[in-house]
């Protein structure tokens, strides 16, 4: 299974977690958790993986990780492409 890249703005602070659409070439992700000792960015990779169906071990932020725009890694995907999970996460209108 291939592995695959999804490009992030992270938004912390938020009042849920939640997927907010697209921005620009990113996935917009709204997070309640702070951005301190990784609480974010592991909340960022439960929420993914949920919405895509597969286990939080298999997603990894691969960079920007004090950052808000991240990049994540999936492992083994189901998905062929970085398009095709984007689409799964936030369909097209």
């Amino acid at each position: 299974m291939p592995e695959i890249l999804i490009p992030i703005k992270a938004v912390p602070g938020a009042s849920s977690n939640q997927i907010a659409g697209m921005l620009g070439d990113r996935l917009k992700v709204r997070i309640a958790a702070a951005p301190e000792a990784g609480k974010a960015n592991k909340a960022i990779c439960t929420l993914i993986a949920k919405a895509l169906d597969i286990k939080p071990a298999m997603i990894e932020v691969s960079s920007g990780h004090t950052n808000p725009e991240k990049i994540l890694r999936i492992t083994d995907s189901p998905y062929q492409t970085t398009q095709h999970a984007l689409d799964h996460l936030c369909p097209p209108k």
